[in-house]
């Protein structure tokens, strides 16, 4: 991962100064640097003439391992080569063990307290902790402390500056990760389009099964309306299960036979009529076929004239029922 401007950034100043600086000085800049706050690559300042020329100074050679230690090491290197190293202040140790902690974060994303208080030297929990909380202020590490399982949960972590002679191995590393994430890639596309046959297939079915059950369940629906109709046929007899055309027809039949009905009857009616008229006006041979009154006699004082037979027979026809 790679190191952010702003702590390349802070190195400037002493590689500023490292131009001019020799011998004794040169070996004070190494101090200084290393105990600097904020300041964690140290890469560019090995590169420098001056400080390169301690590795081969009498006096001072230990300062130039000093920064080499910084550099690529960690706290345990400095505990096996602590006789062949500068004594460090307070300042030096804790940053010392801040990029301890980068170097062991590097290689896991979970890392017990037990093994963070080994290789650290930390003499209680609570200490190692705040060394984390301050090590994610300096945005050098991100994480989560989790104090149930006892581990540091790692998230992100700066780089560190790669020994020289490592960057083969270095490289080596990365090529076998990038063929590694490769062939997981091919397996997870044969897997895909293995997945999404399945799903084609799946899908194919489903809409076939659908079908089948639309189908189905239409001929089902059917059949109960078919023997609902029949039932009612057999229990209404009138009622036959037309359609609207067919009920207007059998609607206008129905009319039809009705109005056949009402003219056979009127013309019954009418010959029954025309039978008893002609019995009232038939004549029995006796009289004639007419009825006539006699008109009343209006004459004051006079009696009326009794009916003659003929007269009284035709009062008895038209009497007779």
């Amino acid at each position: 991962m790679e190191l952010g401007t702003n702590m390349a950034a802070k190195l400037e100043p002493f590689l500023i100064m490292s131009k001019g600086a020799k011998g004794a000085a040169a070996a004070k800049l190494v101090q200084d640097a290393t105990s600097a706050h904020g300041v964690f690559v140290f890469a560019e300042l090995l590169e420098q003439k001056n400080i390169q020329e301690l590795a081969t100074h009498e006096q001072h050679s230990q300062s130039y391992s000093l920064l080499q230690l910084f550099a690529y090491k960690t706290y345990q290197d400095y505990l096996q080569h602590k006789d062949a190293l500068p004594g460090l202040n307070q300042a030096q140790i804790t940053k010392l063990k801040h990029l301890s902690l980068v170097s062991l974060a590097m290689e896991s994303r979970k890392l017990p307290y037990s093994q963070l208080l080994e290789q650290l030297e930390m003499p209680t929990i609570r200490e190692l902790e705040d060394l984390i909380i301050d090590a994610m202020y300096l945005e050098i590490i991100s994480g989560k402390l989790d104090q149930k399982e006892q581990q540091f949960d790692v998230e992100y972590t700066v780089g560190r500056d790669i020994e020289p002679g490592k960057i083969e191995a270095l490289l080596a590393s990365l090529k076998n990760w990038a063929d590694t994430t490769s062939a997981v890639l091919a397996t997870l596309d044969e897997k895909l389009a293995v997945l999404t046959a399945e799903a084609a297939q799946t899908k194919s079915k489903q809409e076939a099964y659908d079908h089948k059950y639309q189908t189905t369940l239409k001929e089902v629906l059917d059949k109960q309306k078919e023997a609902k109709a029949k039932q009612r046929a057999a229990a209404y007899p009138g009622q036959t299960g037309l359609t609207a055309a067919g009920i207007a027809e059998r609607d206008r039949q129905r009319e039809r036979e009705r109005l056949e009905r009402e003219e056979q009857e009127r013309r019954h009616r009418e010959k029954e009529q025309g039978k008893g008229n002609n019995e009232d006006y038939e004549d029995d041979g006796k009289g004639d076929s007419m009825d006539v009154d006699e008109p009343a006699d209006t004459g004051k004082g006079k009696k009326k004239a009794p009916p003659s037979d003929a007269t009284q027979r035709q009062q008895r026809k038209r009497n007779r029922p």
